[in-house]
């Protein structure tokens, strides 16, 4: 047929080919136009006896179906003379197939030397000998297939074949350095490991099962092989009855036991489980792969020490999972009533942190570390912790606290969490854990960082960083500036974990007894609530805008019932230090405590009105002339169409998760595509922050590095990483061009502005509002002072942007303004008219107000305008 696969004027050696898989390999060869020889020494398949008789029927069989072969008789020990056959007929060797072998199978306690020695000498040396010979002639012609025969004694052991496993599996290992070696003269190597019918075979395989293992059936893999078109090299395959299925190594992913720090037998054992894990493993395909662990342990320098229940190593800088949490008004109210608000309900101040109608309605900013802890509890419950983090809640005490937020906590949001484990100090008797999270708003913008600090019982000792020592935030020697008090009530421990802190020691008498409580206890930030309300209420009165961190030692316990005194001392405009006592019982139970203020309050960073098409918002930084890694991917795409063998050669999908900015690009190198977002299942995924993967790509960030320290974290096919070295050979000039081509094109982008306003629209009822407004506000400047900040108005159907700043009315925007306030035109012009109320319309979802919400309930200056 026209697509036969032939080797017409090739000149292939089989060993062994006699009888069996020998035979059939050189009959199938001979039929599709090689010439062959027929190398067997005749003997028995224990290697006793000689005999020409088996070669010579083969050659006839082939010169009889008009192919062409000659005999040779000589044993594999002597390599050089059966080349020198094909020489002498031919001309040339093309193909060598190792197969001819012997059993001795006898159990390892009864095998004599000479049982040991024939068979390695046959299947190792022989092998070795022809090969070497053949070899030269391979190199020099730029071309050879060689093939050899390995067995699945070798692979996986058999009983009673040790000598012959031994010879099989260092084959493979023989075969692979060739295929290395061999690769850039185009010599190609390969092993098989057959099971068929053969002399050998039928002394231990069952008569009906030899019967459907035809070495016909072997014979066509070894052919593919040994064509020219075959260009996979260092494979090992197994074959037979039908079945042909490539092997590769595999292990376990393990533990790693860092440099530097003493380990025995019993952290093997403690390790044990990690180390045969196989759920999670990896495939190193070459002694470079294998190596990696230990390379990455030797990058990473000396250990940090640790013991056994903390390997600082394995958890200092450990990144957990990425986690998202919700909350609204309801959520705000109800943990302000959970550390003690509206005791009096009359109390405007605290109105404003319980009641969602009410004009000042604001969260309390110690709300902040709810979701961070619930977070931490809910992977408690789940049995979910950072690796080498070897301890229960059991050990466990929250030791401080610091919290602080960029802005004000807006109303309701949903937030992303991205913790890490920060710090870690050995005290002694004890140890301390710090741990970050960063929780950023719906647009990716941070809005506040927690540090829960730890301290774990019994877990120290070990010689590390003991951490600072010297008291902070210690009060002066004076009076008070302010002290507050609050009762705390019987039940206010079953009321404050209602916000998600379901620990059993704040609610069941049961279980604290068993930890030497005589009652449940309160939340250490339960009281952490109470005294940075105290603070607010004292020195900003409660405008909780003003608040910038908080920082708190927990000092002892409070029982539900007791009076929190909260003794504050005003040491500049921005700062008061603070300590909270339990009035009963005298006890200092936060102590090194202070907040810290803000003298103008932060805004959110303002948004386009809108969106843009998410290519050009990608590459919008870029209007500075600066390289973003969103041109780096556009870059990678350039440079991958140029060089298309590099995503052969790879064949990964790979997706790379940025952060700080946060982004999602997606490598296909199996379709030779770079895209936003994830467009294929991903095989490697790559998570590092856009500064440390710009600096990766322009060579200024080592990988490995990166990776060790707990800057990149890899999951899925970690090995494949390893193959992302292209992506420091982007043009980096191209990159510069493209930066540059962005400012270019921004000036016609505005221009043509004016074209979209020209499309028809309908009639607004806005103008004249605000026309009006400016008008009395002209005439009674004092108006202006009701709203009490800069507002920008967002008006939509039809669309308009209005700023009022005091007595000043504009069309446009102002991003600094202090609060957004979005609205229909026709809800405008009904709140103007006095037909509609703001309340009402930001209870039903028509009144939106970003930033500061207080603006809602002014906006009665809008009416009759």
């Amino acid at each position: 047929m026209a697509d036969e696969l032939r080797f017409d004027g090739r000149v292939a050696i089989v060993t062994g080919a006699g009888n069996g898989l020998g035979r059939s390999h050189a009959l199938l060869l001979a039929r599709r136009g090689a010439k062959v020889v027929i190398n067997d020494l005749g003997g028995s398949h224990t290697g006793g006896g000689k005999s020409s008789a088996a070669a010579d029927a083969v050659v006839e069989e082939i010169r009889a179906g008009g192919g062409e072969a000659v005999a040779n008789y000589d044993s594999v020990e002597d390599g050089a003379a059966i080349v020198k056959s094909a020489i002498d007929a031919f001309g040339r060797v093309d193909i060598v197939v190792n197969n001819a072998g012997i059993l001795r199978d006898v159990s390892f306690q009864k095998m004599t030397a000479d049982d040991w020695d024939l068979v390695y000498r046959v299947h190792v040396l022989g092998a070795y000998r022809v090969t070497a010979a053949a070899w030269p002639h391979l190199r020099e012609q730029k071309y050879g297939r060689v093939v050899f025969t390995s067995s699945a004694a070798g692979i996986y052991g058999n009983f009673g074949q040790a000598n012959y496993s031994m010879a099989k599996l260092g084959l493979v290992g023989f075969a692979s350095t060739l295929a290395l070696e061999g690769k850039k003269n185009n010599v190609v190597v390969n092993t098989i490991a057959p099971i068929a019918g053969s002399r050998m075979t039928e002394t231990v395989l069952p008569k009906d099962l030899l019967d459907s293992l035809k070495p016909e059936f072997v014979s066509p893999l070894v052919a593919w092989l040994c064509h020219e078109g075959n260009t996979d090299t260092g494979g090992l395959f197994e074959v037979g009855g039908g079945f042909m299925g490539k092997l590769r190594w595999e292990r376990t992913a393990g533990t790693t036991f860092r440099l530097g720090r003493g380990f025995g037998p019993e952290q093997v054992k403690a390790r044990w489980g990690e180390i045969t894990d196989f759920a999670k493993s990896e495939r190193p395909a070459s002694v470079t792969e294998s190596m990696a662990p230990i390379m990455a342990n030797v990058e990473a320098g000396p250990s940090k020490g640790g013991n056994d229940f903390i390997d600082v190593d394995a958890a200092l800088g450990y990144q957990f999972p990425e986690y998202t949490s919700r909350y609204d008004e309801r959520d705000l109210a109800l943990y302000a009533l959970g550390v003690g608000a509206s005791r009096e309900p009359l109390d405007r101040t605290d109105l404003h942190y319980t009641y969602e109608l009410d004009e000042g309605f604001q969260a309390l900013p110690t709300y902040a570390v709810v979701p961070v802890v619930n977070g931490i509890l809910d992977m408690g419950r789940r049995g979910e912790t950072a690796p080498g983090l070897n301890f229960g809640l059991d050990r466990i005490l929250h030791g401080e606290q610091y919290t602080e937020l960029l802005r004000p906590l807006p109303a309701k949001q949903k937030l992303t969490h991205r913790a890490r484990v920060k710090a870690i100090y050995d005290k002694g008797k004890g140890a301390v854990v710090v741990n970050e999270t960063k929780s950023y708003d719906e647009d990716g913008e941070l809005l506040a960082i927690n540090e829960v600090t730890t301290f774990v019982r019994g877990a120290g000792g070990w010689g590390g960083d003991r951490g600072p020592s010297a008291d902070v935030n210690v009060p002066p020697d004076r009076a008070p500036d302010a002290v507050l008090e609050d009762k705390t009530s019987d039940s206010q421990a079953l009321l404050y974990r209602l916000s998600g802190d379901w620990n059993p020691l704040h609610a069941d008498p049961g279980f604290a007894g068993a930890f030497g409580y005589a009652k449940p206890i309160l939340h250490g930030l339960c009281s952490f609530g109470y005294a940075g309300r105290h603070v607010l209420k004292a020195f900003t009165d409660g405008d909780a805008s003003r608040f910038k961190s908080i920082k708190a030692r927990f000092a002892d316990t409070v029982f539900p019932g007791e009076t929190l005194v909260t003794e504050m001392w005003k040491e500049s405009e921005t700062r008061v230090v603070f300590r909270c006592k339990v009035k009963e019982r005298d006890k200092v139970v936060i102590s090194n405590a202070a907040v810290e203020l803000y003298t103008e309050v932060p805004q959110k960073k303002s948004k386009a009105v809108s969106a843009a098409p998410a290519k050009a918002e990608a590459a919008a930084p870029a209007a500075t002339g600066k390289i973003t890694s969103g041109l780096v991917f556009e870059a990678i795409g350039a440079y991958l169409t140029k060089n298309p063998d590099v995503a052969s050669k790879v064949g990964t999908v790979f997706q790379f998760k940025l952060n700080e900015p946060a982004s999602q690009w997606t490598l296909d190198l199996k379709l030779n595509k770079v895209a936003k977002g994830e467009t294929a299942v991903p095989e490697c995924t790559l998570e590092l922050s856009d500064a440390d993967f710009m600096a990766m790509t322009e060579g200024k960030a080592n990988p490995m590095k990166l990776f060790t320290t707990g800057k990149l974290k890899i999951s899925g096919n970690v090995m494949a990483s390893q193959k992302l070295d292209f992506l420091t050979k982007i043009d980096r000039k191209a990159m510069e061009a493209a930066a540059a081509g962005v400012v270019a094109s921004a000036a016609p982008a505005a221009a043509a502005a004016p074209a979209a306003a020209e499309a028809p629209k309908a009639e607004a009822k806005a103008p004249a509002v605000f026309k009006a407004l400016a008008e009395r506000l002209a005439a009674n400047p004092a108006l202006g002072a009701e709203l009490g900040a800069v507002v920008q108005f967002n008006v939509t159907g039809p669309d308009g942007q209005w700023v009022i700043d005091g007595a000043t009315v504009t069309p446009g925007r102002n991003a600094a303004a202090a609060a957004f306030v979005t609205l229909s035109d026709d809800d405008l012009a009904a709140l103007a008219a006095g037909e509609a109320e703001a309340k009402s319309l930001f209870m039903h979802g028509k009144l939106r107000v970003d930033g500061d919400v207080r603006v809602a309930h002014r906006l009665g200056v809008l009416k009759n305008a």
